[in-house]
């Protein structure tokens, strides 16, 4: 008994008018119903949902009220994010996808994260003109061969026909409607809008949309995106094919392959290779997830291409025989620092993408090859970082172990993704983190098709190395650090969550399980208290009420701190988690951020039974 799933909902809501073309910036009308107010946490009954923004939760409870499921609803969540939060996530971006059906009682997971072109060269991020590495800002960031195939579209497709009971029409129709009436400006959208000016600036068409007049839209002002909603209704009535071929695809391609320059930008903007082709041939991907068990729980994660479900669970591997829940927190803290840092060194060995690099997915997500990492932790004294990675050809769960060599890696991720988890009242479960990288993406919006297109490609290593698992190959997905999780209780959902952050949602996510599980805070404090993320690195990055809470209690272990903050703005924030814990009583408490990135929504369908 499904959730009506044999059932198309085409009545699900009144039939849109057309909107004119472009966007447009207006004051709030005094009797408006947009959503704006930002409740953190909420607990009740009959679906849930957590997010970045009121308008997205909204949607999503929308579509559950009017009886969709979590696919359905986190699909309608995600389209409404890629108008409100387009420097975030949007149809010209990727993302993974992990859905518990409680039908089958089974996790599944899509990988939609975009791919490289056919025709990518491994020396794309060279300049020919000084051979040597694009810097990574302006040049790689800014550019069009940064543009990896967009996975978003193909994603919601394919989660809406595995498990949904809408057709992507009706999922798109609370997006639709946001995108032609505007949502309120705030100041999270204007500072980062500010942010990316001199970017922005640099192309016609993102100048126009985002920046009217030459400056950001004000806060508390109307943002409407009339080209994006005729986008998505384009979508609506002709699914994802007309995004991947015809018209709208060879604009995609076309403005990668030639990005249309304001005539007084000093940005160079490098070409990118993508073509029709590429966009013809792109598909979302089924993939089984990576599965560990921690402290009797059944840990969820997604597999490579991303490195989330692989590091989260290795590092959970590494902790699980340590009684953490018995140590002071800053035992349990160095503990946690450690195992990431153990992790971390592996994901940089031994992830890429499986299509095209040998992944030790099993040995990495083993309990034995997790309890063999464990006898490097020194639980008085942190190592010395860089750590070696684990052999996984060669372990048997006793110390001690030899080392693989070291792996030379840098982080090009960026922090900018979002995250959303939903629930229903049939028990489904979806969590999904989609992202167009940095904040901003590109930089380049599709002419008259209001969307941002992605540079994800920055997340290749910059310079090929044959040995290297992330290197740059034609049709490769770069490797993610995104991690959307659930967790399983005695085969029911515990506890899902997620967050954006580039390589701090690894542990931004790993935290904030130790906080739940072994720490005792509830899900609100656990994902509200400060975090520090030791990424296999001499320093460890912290938020600086991290290092003021525990940099000294910390301090005889060894570990140093650097206070967090992105190199493209002042933010000092690691991740903006979201989840829903579920309770035996059948009560579901969505928690969101109360703070981070101008805190999160959290709603529920119905507060009481």
């Amino acid at each position: 008994m499904r959730h009506l799933i044999g059932r198309r909902l085409s009545a699900f809501t009144a039939a849109l008018a057309l909107g004119v073309t472009g966007a447009a910036v207006a004051s709030p009308a005094a009797a408006d119903p947009r959503e704006t107010e930002k409740t953190p946490t909420a607990s009740g009954y009959g679906g849930a949902v957590s997010s970045v923004d009121p308008e997205a939760s909204a949607a999503a409870i929308e579509v559950l009220r009017k009886g969709g499921n979590a696919a359905d609803a986190a699909v309608a969540a995600a389209a409404t994010l890629g108008v409100t939060e387009p420097y975030s996530a949007g149809i010209g971006g990727g993302g993974y996808f992990v859905y518990y059906d409680a039908e089958t009682g089974k996790v599944g997971t899509i990988d939609g994260r975009e791919t490289a072109p056919a025709k990518m060269p491994h020396d794309a991020f060279i300049d020919p003109k000084t051979s040597k590495p694009y810097r990574f800002t302006p040049e790689l960031v800014t550019s069009g061969v940064s543009v990896g195939v967009p996975g978003t579209p193909a994603t919601w497709e394919r989660a809406l026909a595995r498990w949904g009971s809408l057709d992507l029409g009706d999922a798109l129709k609370p997006a639709i409607k946001v995108a032609t009436r505007g949502f309120v400006v705030d100041e999270t959208f204007r500072q980062q809008t500010l942010d990316n000016k001199a970017r922005f600036a640099a192309f016609p068409a993102t100048s126009s949309l985002y920046l009217p007049g030459g400056d950001a839209p004000a806060v508390g002002s109307i943002f409407r995106n009339h080209d994006l909603a005729a986008t998505y209704r384009l979508l609506a009535q002709q699914g994802t094919r007309s995004f991947y071929t015809g018209p709208l695809a060879a604009e995609i391609a076309a403005t990668v392959q030639a990005p249309a320059k304001a005539p007084g930008t000093s940005l160079p903007v490098p070409a990118g290779f993508m073509t029709t082709a590429d966009l013809a041939d792109y598909g979302a991907l089924d993939q089984a997830p990576t599965q560990v068990n921690y402290r009797g729980l059944d840990v969820f994660g997604m597999a490579p291409s991303s490195s989330g479900g692989t590091t989260v669970g290795e590092a959970l591997n590494i902790l699980d025989p340590v009684n953490l829940s018995g140590m002071s927190a800053a035992g349990a803290l160095h503990q946690y620092l450690e195992a990431s840092a153990l992790a971390f060194a592996d994901r940089a060995k031994y992830v890429g993408d499986p299509a095209q690099v040998d992944v030790p997915t099993d040995a990495l997500t083993d309990p034995l090859f997790g309890k063999e990492r464990a006898c490097q932790i020194n639980p008085q004294r942190a190592a010395v970082k860089p750590v070696a990675p684990g052999n996984v050809d060669g372990y048997d769960g006793v110390c001690p172990s030899d080392a693989a060599p070291l792996a030379a890696e840098k982080d090009t991720e960026n922090i900018s993704t979002t995250n959303l988890t939903v629930a229903d009242k049939w028990g489904n479960v979806a969590e999904y983190t989609l992202t167009i990288e940095q904040t901003g993406g590109s930089g380049m919006v599709v002419p008259g098709r209001g969307f941002l297109l992605n540079n994800e490609l920055t997340d290749f290593s910059t310079v090929y190395d044959a040995k290297d698992p992330n290197r740059i190959e034609p049709g490769k997905r770069p490797r993610s650090s995104m991690a959307p999780t659930i967790i399983l209780k005695e085969g029911a959902p515990f506890l899902a969550l997620g967050s954006p952050g580039g390589s701090t949602i690894i542990t931004t996510v790993l935290q904030t399980i130790l906080n739940r599980v072994d720490l005792g805070m509830d899900i609100s404090a656990a994902i509200a208290a400060p975090r520090a993320s030791q990424r296999n690195t001499a320093q460890v990055t912290a938020e600086p009420e991290f290092i003021a809470a525990f940099g000294k209690e910390l301090a005889p272990f060894g570990h140093r701190f650097t206070p967090s903050g992105d190199a493209f703005t002042s933010a000092a924030e690691i991740g903006a988690a979201t989840a829903i814990e579920f309770r035996p009583d059948g009560k579901m408490v969505a928690a969101a951020e109360p703070v981070r990135r101008g805190g999160g929504s959290a709603m529920v369908l119905n507060r009481s039974r």
